[in-house]
C-alpha cells in the first residue's frame, strides 16, 4: 500500500464556490488536470484556467435537467480503480478510463432549502445523488484518492497542496475520508428525518456537524462538547464561553420562560428556579424573584422575557451571576451589565426549538416528546366543596408552571405571582413539601394564603394535612391516586380548595 502519492488529476463538482478559486489556481500551478461539470466548469473557465468537461470523458451530456451528470463508469472507474491491482489498471487502460486522484464535491444544500420553507418539489430537487455517490466512492478508495466533501474542507486542502506541493500521504487521505463519511451520514440523516416527520419508521437518527469544544464537562476531569449552533438561538454580547453546566442551566431557563407571557424574571441554579416572579414592571419582577432565595441566586442564571432597562440592570449588577438572557437590552442597561468582563450576556432570538428531547441511556438512548402542556383555567377540575378564588386560580396556574420545570419529586409554594419556595428532587413528596415549608419559613415568608402545586398525585392525604397546618388553603395536582378521596375529604373538612389537572409533570 503506497503511502505518498502525487495528485495528477482532479474532478471538481461543487455547489458553493467560496475559496474555490484559490484551490483551482493552486491545482493548475501544480500541473493537475481538472475535470468538471456545469456551473463549476464555467467558474473555472471564468478564471482563465483549462478544464475538461466531464461530457468529453463520458461521451454523454448532462441529462434530465442536470439530474445525471457524473453517474458513469468512466467517472467511478477512475475513482474506484485500485492502483496496486494490475487487473484494475488493465481494465482502466482497456476502457480508456483516466485515474482520478482528487475529488472535490460540495453537496446540494438540502438542509438550507428545507429550513427556508421551500415547497416539497424544491426540497426534493436538492437531494444530491451524483455528489453523494462521488463522496462515498472516493472515500472508500482513500488509499489512492483524496476526497474533499464540502466547502469547509477547501482551505484544509489548499494548505495540504501548499505544504506538500501536490503530494499526499495515506494519513492525509484517510483523514479526509473520515470527514467525507461524516458529511454523507449527516446528509442522509437529514433526508431521512424529513421523510420520517410523522415517525412512521421508528429509528433514532440525530446528526450535528457544528460543535464547540467546552473547557470540560460537568466536572473538570470530564471532557465536554456542545453539538449545535448556539448562534441560531442567541447573540452573545459579552462574556466568556458558556460551560457545560451553563448550557444545562440555560436550557432549563429557556424552557421555563417559554411558558410565561406576562413580564417575568427568573433565577435558576442547577436547572431549578430558585426565584421567579411575574409583575407589571420588570424591576418588581426582579426584586421579588431575588427575594425568594437571595442565597442560592449567587452565581445563578438569570432570564427574563422583557427588555432589560437601566433601572433593573443597576439592581441586577449588585449580584454575582454567570449568565443573563433577555430578548433585548436598553443601551444604558447593556453598558451596566457589560461592566464585568466574564459575565455572559445573551439576547435570545425568536426561533422555534425542537419539540422532542433525548438522552443517552445504558447502551442506547431514549427519546420523547417535550412536555409542552401548559394548563389553563379550563383544564382545572375543582374536586372540593370550596372552589379556589380567581386570585388563587392565577397563583395555582403560576405554581403549576414551575412544578413542570422543577426536579421531581417536587412541591412548589407560591403567592401573588411569586415563588415562595420549592422542594426539589426529593425521594418523598412529603420531604419535598417539608423542604419547601422550611425554606419559606427561613426567608420569613407568610404562607397564609399561599398555594401549593405538586408534579404528581398525592398517594396519601399527609401532604394536604401538612400544607393546611402551614396556612396553605389552595392546592393543584394531577389527581389519579387510588386514595384521592382521602385527600379530598381532608380538604373539605378543613375548608381547603383543590383542583385536578389530569396531567402529571415528572422531570428527572
Amino acid at each position: 500500500m503506497s503511502e505518498k502519492k502525487k495528485i495528477k488529476s482532479a474532478l471538481i463538482s461543487v455547489y458553493y464556490k467560496d475559496h474555490l478559486d484559490e484551490v483551482v489556481k493552486k491545482l493548475h500551478s501544480l500541473g493537475v488536470v481538472m475535470y468538471s461539470t456545469g456551473g463549476t466548469q464555467s467558474f473555472i473557465e471564468g478564471l482563465g484556467l483549462p478544464v475538461i468537461p466531464v461530457e468529453e470523458l463520458t461521451s454523454y451530456p448532462s441529462i434530465l435537467g442536470g439530474r445525471v451528470k457524473t453517474l458513469h463508469p468512466k467517472i467511478f472507474g477512475g475513482i474506484l480503480g485500485r492502483r496496486e491491482l494490475e487487473s484494475d489498471l488493465a481494465q482502466l487502460e482497456q476502457y480508456e478510463i483516466p485515474e482520478l486522484d482528487l475529488v472535490i464535491v460540495d453537496l446540494y444544500p438540502f438542509e438550507e432549502t428545507l429550513a427556508g420553507g421551500a415547497a416539497e418539489k424544491d426540497v426534493i430537487e436538492k437531494i444530491d445523488i451524483g455528489g453523494i455517490s462521488l463522496i462515498r466512492a472516493a472515500a472508500k478508495n482513500f488509499n489512492d484518492v483524496i476526497i474533499v466533501p464540502s466547502r469547509n474542507e477547501y482551505l484544509p486542502l489548499l494548505k495540504l497542496l501548499e505544504e506538500k506541493q501536490g503530494y499526499s500521504e495515506i494519513a492525509d487521505r484517510k483523514a479526509f475520508a473520515g470527514k467525507a463519511f461524516g458529511v454523507s451520514s449527516h446528509y442522509d440523516s437529514a433526508i431521512f428525518n424529513y421523510f420520517n416527520a410523522d415517525c412512521s419508521t421508528i429509528a433514532f437518527k440525530q446528526s450535528e456537524h457544528q460543535h464547540q469544544i467546552l473547557r470540560y464537562g460537568e466536572n473538570p476531569h470530564q471532557k465536554g462538547f456542545f453539538f449545535g449552533d448556539l448562534n441560531a438561538i442567541f447573540d452573545k454580547l459579552n462574556g466568556k464561553e458558556l460551560s457545560y453546566n451553563n448550557l444545562l442551566d440555560v436550557d432549563a431557563a429557556v424552557n421555563l420562560m417559554a411558558d410565561f407571557t406576562e413580564t417575568t424574571f427568573a433565577i435558576l441554579k442547577h436547572n431549578n428556579a430558585c426565584g421567579i416572579a411575574s409583575r407589571p414592571k420588570l424591576i418588581d419582577a426582579w426584586t421579588d424573584a431575588l427575594a425568594a432565595d437571595p442565597v442560592s441566586a449567587f452565581g445563578g442564571i438569570l432570564i427574563t422575557n422583557t427588555t432589560v432597562d437601566a433601572e433593573t440592570a443597576a439592581e441586577i449588577n449588585k449580584l454575582f451571576f454567570e449568565v443573563i438572557i433577555a430578548p433585548a437590552y436598553n443601551a444604558d442597561a447593556l453598558q451596566i451589565l457589560k461592566s464585568k468582563a466574564n459575565r455572559i450576556v445573551l439576547i435570545q432570538k425568536k426561533v422555534e426549538l425542537p419539540k422532542t428531547n433525548f438522552r443517552s441511556l445504558l447502551n442506547g438512548a431514549v427519546e420523547q416528546d417535550k412536555d409542552l402542556k401548559v394548563e389553563t383555567a379550563s383544564d382545572l377540575k375543582s374536586v372540593t366543596t370550596v372552589a379556589p378564588s380567581a386570585s388563587e386560580i392565577k397563583d395555582l396556574l403560576f405554581a403549576n408552571k414551575l412544578v413542570k420545570h422543577t426536579k421531581s419529586n417536587t412541591i412548589v409554594l407560591a403567592k401573588n405571582g411569586m415563588l415562595l419556595a420549592s422542594g426539589t428532587g426529593q425521594t418523598s413528596r412529603v420531604d419535598a413539601l417539608l423542604q419547601a415549608i422550611n425554606k419559606a419559613t427561613n426567608f420569613k415568608f407568610d404562607l397564609n394564603g399561599a398555594v401549593m402545586a405538586s408534579d404528581a398525585f398525592f398517594p396519601f392525604p399527609d401532604c394536604v394535612e401538612i400544607a393546611n397546618q402551614a396556612g396553605i388553603k389552595a392546592v393543584i395536582q394531577p389527581g389519579g391516586s387510588i386514595k384521592d378521596k382521602e385527600s379530598i375529604e381532608y380538604c373539605n373538612n378543613n375548608e381547603m380548595s383543590m383542583v385536578f389537572t389530569g396531567f402529571r409533570h415528572f422531570k428527572h
